[in-house]
């Protein structure tokens, strides 16, 4: 009973340090997977989406492939895809455990589920307002980058939103390859020690975090959509 009680106790003096370092964490982890990410996903959506049948980059081939790819990486659960992509990780980043191993994870994963969400989004764009672009001269690439991702930019901004959270999710799971983090402080911390109110310490921050995510996803595409 006496071991219980003191495993309950919480010496906030020592834990609040290790909990923002381990905001910390989770923050470069999660926002440089969504910048990276982000990035190639774009790229990868909107290839997917400009490839199509009858498109303005139309490639049956390449929209064939990258189809594939997408539908087969996308479903495979994170904490699966850390370990299938062990040996590629310890070619690129030098090892499989600590925090860059599981950025590279986490971008990898990250990437293929943004590239579905931006194509979604460019499939609602309508097609008439593609080829009137055409019919007074516009290539292909103008269109990208002055109509078809600033006239989706608005439900892109949600979507990227959404994939924010989603990252936080993923830098929870990173805890098993040593990634730290919010999830793996919950972990080694609370559960692990039955210390219930390091566990809930960490649910608060993280519900904190992604509330103002939120809002300011919101905000700025309310802002997107009124322009």
């Amino acid at each position: 009973m006496t071991g219980i009680l003191r495993a309950v106790i919480t010496d906030w003096g020592q834990m609040f340090p290790l909990l923002v370092e381990n905001l910390g964490l989770t923050l470069y982890m999660v926002i440089v997977t969504l910048i990276v990410g982000g990035l190639l996903g774009l790229v990868l959506g909107v290839l997917l989406y400009t490839t199509r049948r009858g498109n303005i980059l139309q490639n049956v081939v390449v929209f064939n492939i990258l189809n594939v790819v997408v539908n087969i990486v996308r479903p495979i659960p994170f904490i699966i895809l850390i370990a299938t992509l062990g040996p590629l990780t310890l070619v690129v980043v030098g090892t499989t455990i600590g925090s860059n191993a599981a950025i590279f994870a986490m971008i990898i994963g990250a990437t293929f589920g943004i590239a579905r969400i931006v194509e979604q989004n460019l499939v609602t764009i309508d097609p008439g307002t593609i080829e009137a672009a055409r019919a007074v001269g516009a290539g292909p690439w103008r269109i990208i980058l002055t109509l078809l991702v600033p006239e989706a930019l608005g439900p892109l901004i949600l979507g990227y939103t959404f994939v924010f959270i989603a990252i936080i999710d993923m830098s929870a799971i990173a805890g098993v390859i040593g990634g730290r983090g919010l999830g793996d402080f919950a972990i080694q911390y609370g559960y692990a020690r039955f210390n219930w109110e390091i566990t809930f310490a960490v649910v608060v921050v993280i519900v904190v975090l992604v509330q103002l995510v939120q809002f300011l996803g919101n905000w700025l595409a309310r802002k997107a959509l009124r322009r």
